[in-house]
């Protein structure tokens, strides 16, 4: 939920959830006052910012966020949840397992780390694995490779400052992929086996086969988006329009699986390079 975050999205159709979640997602896509695509970000970032702000920080919401990103496609309703609360516990527990105490101390007083993680704890006794499965994960500064090869270049749909309804040009951008689960599943089944066959078990294929195994959790007649979101504020224009990481590093594939070890290597250093220049300026004063 960070402004310079990417996300990768799964929408799932109304028959995977529960019955009493299908009528109140049904519900939800008809109300006039949810967050709308344009805002929803922006919505989520704000929320996040109070909770972070306050006199006494809270890693998370007291409550899971009743709001999702939805999409129809053909008159059927697919339903991504924010679970801001889910999300925002895990992303805690990752912090707090990585940074030492007299340093968390910092972000977070001792005795409120103490009540999340309780708090978090109670949450997965009670809970199966379904409810501990998020249908968002974020990265902050840059996209991850692994997360490129569930899509195809043409798949990429690219807007800069485009023309708005009212007239005269918006400063919106975006930078998205959709896939379906079939093609998502696919690509990522024979991404790990070009790599396993001509690579080996290197870095990059256990990056992939993680989100392969993520992607087998939900329902199969599912949607894949890959959302550069925050990060192309980091992108000129002409950097936005020239990003064709998707379609390189499937290039990059391709050529591992002809043996073609040059146009491979080449492709995927564009690909490192692009967004090592970018991860960078997390570090730029």
């Amino acid at each position: 939920m960070l402004p310079y975050a990417a996300y990768l999205r799964v929408y799932e159709p109304l028959v995977a959830f529960s019955p009493a979640e299908r009528v109140s997602w049904a519900a939800y896509a008809e109300a006039t006052d949810r967050p709308r695509r344009a805002s929803a970000l922006h919505a989520e970032h704000g929320e996040a910012v109070r909770r972070l702000l306050g006199v006494s920080p809270t890693p998370a919401p007291a409550q899971e966020s009743p709001n999702a990103y939805l999409r129809r496609v053909e008159d059927v309703l697919y339903v991504c949840p924010w679970q801001s609360r889910l999300r925002s516990w895990l992303a805690f527990s990752r912090l707090r397992g990585t940074t030492p105490p007299k340093l968390m101390e910092r972000f977070v007083p001792a005795a409120v780390a103490e009540q999340t993680a309780d708090d978090f704890d109670r949450f997965k006794r009670r809970s199966d694995s379904a409810a501990l499965r998020t249908h968002i994960r974020s990265s902050t500064w840059h996209v991850p490779t692994a997360w490129f090869v569930p899509f195809d270049g043409n798949e990429r749909w690219l807007v800069i400052d485009g023309e708005s309804p009212q007239g005269g040009t918006t400063t919106t951008r975006n930078l998205i992929y959709v896939t379906s689960m079939a093609h998502a599943r696919r690509r990522s089944a024979r991404a790990l086996q070009i790599i396993r066959r001509q690579v080996g078990e290197v870095a990059v294929t256990s990056e992939v086969e993680d989100v392969a195994r993520w992607l087998e959790e939900f329902h199969p007649h599912s949607l894949v988006e890959l959302d550069y979101g925050g990060i192309v504020n980091l992108m000129d224009a002409e950097t936005l329009q020239a990003d064709e990481s998707v379609a390189e590093l499937a290039a990059a594939l391709t050529g591992l699986e002809k043996g073609e070890e040059d146009l491979a290597f080449a492709m995927y250093q564009r690909v490192i390079l692009r967004w090592r220049s970018i991860q960078l300026l997390e570090s730029a004063n």
